[in-house]
């Protein structure tokens, strides 16, 4: 399969990195392109894949095309790609709050669309993904796309009118996480834990909790009473943590990033 990534962004360079370390193309087969041209080819040398800064060349010979720019840009790059767009290709966006119809409109025509909302971890085949498809993504185009998403990590496939809060959820997730992790860290320190072993044992812990419930199917209240013990350590940080409205707060940064991604949509 050829495959062509424009946008070499973080998300770009996690997926181009994730589906090469998979297995699931051959780095010879991959045309990397983006606006910045140095980085461009710092990527494409350092994966060994084709670099290529002309968005219309590098689709010409493309069975896949992922559309990895930013928002804003999706409709400058799909109408410069639309005219050279093999008419056997598919397209897959990652742009978050860009709907099917808009790609269409600035493609000039109808392929073969899917629009995924991943997450940066698919870097290390451990990401989460929305995936939706237009009425002409047939059989074959589904399952190229599902089986080239899975082993990166989760994939749901959806109506596309839930993808926003997939943005606001798994697609924004990673930095609700990441700062978690530093702030229990942060606790860490404060309890007198050097420093790097204070990440070291926050990481494995959420880390750990997340491989727990995925695999045991367990529910996260499951989890979190068996280890509240009565009158015990855990429920004192639990109430200090809802003192704080900890989950209010989760709630609501998954609702503004939802919110923004519908308005993203609109503009």
């Amino acid at each position: 399969m050829k495959l062509t990534i424009i946008g070499v962004g973080k998300m770009g360079e996690a997926l181009a990195r994730g589906l090469l370390r998979a297995g699931l193309v051959a780095a010879g087969d991959v045309t990397l392109c983006d606006v910045a041209e140095a980085h461009l080819r710092r990527v494409a040398n350092a994966l060994g894949a084709h670099a290529c800064p002309d968005n219309a060349a590098a689709v010409r010979e493309a069975d896949l095309v992922i559309l990895a720019v930013k928002p804003k840009d999706v409709a400058a790059v799909c109408a410069e790609i639309g005219p050279a767009l093999p008419a056997d290709a598919a397209v897959l966006s990652i742009a978050a709050g860009i709907p099917l119809e808009k790609i269409t409109e600035a493609l000039g025509h109808e392929p073969a669309l899917a629009r995924a909302m991943p997450n940066t971890p698919a870097l290390v085949n451990a990401g989460a993904f929305g995936l939706s498809f237009n009425a002409r993504a047939g059989d074959a185009v589904r399952r190229m796309v599902r089986d080239l998403l899975a082993p990166l990590g989760v994939v749901e496939e959806m109506p596309e009118a839930l993808l926003d809060a997939v943005t606001g959820l798994s697609g924004s997730g990673p930095a609700y996480v990441a700062l978690f992790i530093e702030a229990l860290a942060d606790g860490g320190v404060l309890a007198g834990l050097p420093r790097a072993q204070a990440l070291r044992l926050a990481a494995q812990t959420v880390y750990g909790t997340a491989k727990m419930i995925l695999e045991t199917g367990d529910h996260p209240a499951v989890v979190k009473d068996a280890v509240s013990s009565p009158g015990g350590t855990t429920i004192a940080g639990i109430a200090a943590l809802e003192a704080a409205g900890f989950r209010a707060a989760a709630i609501a940064a998954v609702s503004a990033a939802t919110a923004r991604s519908k308005e993203l949509a609109k503009g």
